[in-house]
């Protein structure tokens, strides 16, 4: 079992950057894959950008060439920047970790076993 906590978010102009991380303690962290969603009010939970346990990414097409995911097993901390930021990115972020198939992309959020408690982005106009 791994625990997940979010920290990094905040309140920023569009255009700005914001560094999201997540903390995770438990299992071996670089036993899971990786991924970063989204849910903005009276919106489903979106994909927003997944990381295998070798450091493979993909990010979803509204964040492309934006937001970064990353991941440093050292300090079992997930990573997302996110640059350029715009006020339809204005969302709680949350960490989830995939433990089955770490080897590959997770795009669904049926396929994630752990979920942090989430950290809200907020960007104004």
């Amino acid at each position: 079992q791994v625990q997940l906590v979010e920290s990094g978010g905040g309140l920023v102009q569009a255009g700005g950057s914001l560094r999201l991380s997540c903390a995770a303690s438990g299992r071996t962290f670089s036993s899971y894959a990786m991924g970063w969603f989204r849910q903005a009010p009276g919106k489903e939970r979106e994909f927003v950008a997944a990381i295998t346990w070798s450091g493979g990414t993909y990010h979803a097409d509204s964040v492309k060439g934006r937001f970064t995911i990353s991941r440093d097993n050292a300090k079992n901390t997930l990573y997302l920047q996110m640059n350029s930021l715009k006020p339809e990115d204005t969302a709680v972020y949350y960490c989830a970790a995939e433990a089955s198939v770490p080897q590959v992309i997770h795009t669904d959020t049926r396929e994630y076993d752990y979920w942090g408690q989430g950290t809200q982005v907020t960007v104004s106009s």
